[in-house]
């Protein structure tokens, strides 16, 4: 080998080791500074076809999907199969509701800090006088989908991300109750609980639970960047299944589109002049069905709640 060549060939591998550093550092750096891809758009067809099916376990249920009744019961095993296919560990927790079994279902999806658990919920039951479609199929169905997304784009949170569809709301917030007093120690391991109850009303207001400034912000400035006026949330201390995680200390957001309140003066003063404005004329009727929705609210309120979940687990 002459001198000349021993030099161009170090020269071109002293070039290759120059060009991989380089591309290393690139890369490296990319990672460092990557932040945690956008929120998928959730399709409002996909929620709407859950609502379908909740409509469809009423029909052929007496009507509705009450507390005790078939029709509750089938809904958590639609709910809980579409879960087990997507990858989530899923758990139904039984307890008592005025005598009667109840049933909770919570789905965890791997990985993330259990420590800081991200929570999302919804009760599941309806009223006995109907099919419960607005609500709270509407909640149930969103975080439904939501929960989908998130196995579809293999999301690696940094904090824990868990979904809940508590039973027998409508009496009293007994399902969630019950699972705040079974988390012991344990519920200082969640880091933010929010509640989806009614989310696709007819007349819709956007009303945003402000329990707490930070979850408060959070969906205030992800309508904001939709150019989307909101209100203070009206569900009140007390008034859905949020009420226990708040009482046990955990920090508690959420959404809300509006119900009848226009029923009772008492009402009216108690839920200020803005819920007047968000009127479900179907509210706890029969006529609580898949028609009892508006598509805009429903789909709108959806994104709302997959860009929360991104930004709290990431």
């Amino acid at each position: 080998m002459t001198r000349s060549t021993r030099i161009r060939r170090a020269a071109l591998a002293s070039g290759a080791v120059a060009a991989l550093a380089a591309t290393l550092f690139t890369t490296a750096g990319a990672y460092a500074g990557t932040t945690p891809k956008a929120a998928p758009d959730i399709d409002v067809k996909a929620v709407k076809g859950d609502l379908d099916q909740f409509q469809s376990i009423a029909d052929a249920n007496g009507g509705n999907r009450a507390h005790g009744k078939p029709g509750y019961k089938a809904s958590i095993d639609f709910v809980k199969e579409k879960l087990d296919k997507a990858g989530f560990t899923t758990k139904v927790q039984e307890f008592d509701g005025g005598g009667t079994k109840g049933y909770n279902l919570v789905a965890d999806w791997p990985g993330g800090d259990e420590s800081k658990t991200v929570m999302a919920g919804a009760h599941l039951d309806s009223v006995p006088a109907g099919p419960g479609i607005n609500d709270n199929g509407s909640g149930s169905a969103g975080i439904l989908e939501v929960a989908l997304a998130v196995a579809k784009a293999d999301l690696k949170p940094t904090k824990h991300l868990r979904f809940g569809w508590w039973g027998d709301e409508e009496d009293g917030m007994v399902g969630s109750q019950a699972y705040v007093d079974k988390l012991g120690a344990d519920k200082s391991k969640i880091d933010s609980y929010l509640n989806f109850d009614m989310i696709g009303s007819p007349n819709p207001g956007y009303f945003v639970y402000d329990d707490d400034t930070r979850l408060e912000k959070v969906f205030k400035d992800w309508y904001a960047k939709k150019n989307i006026a909101t209100e203070k949330e009206t569900e009140g201390d007390g008034r859905s299944d949020h009420a226990a995680f708040k009482d046990a200390g955990v920090p508690v957001g959420g959404l809300f589109s509006g119900a009848d309140y226009k029923k009772t003066e008492k009402q009216a003063k108690d839920w200020g002049g803005e819920a007047g404005k968000a009127f479900d004329a179907c509210y706890h009727q029969a006529c609580d069905t898949s028609k009892n929705i508006d598509d805009k609210a429903l789909d709108t309120n959806t994104d709302a709640i997959a860009g929360a979940l991104w930004e709290l687990s990431s």
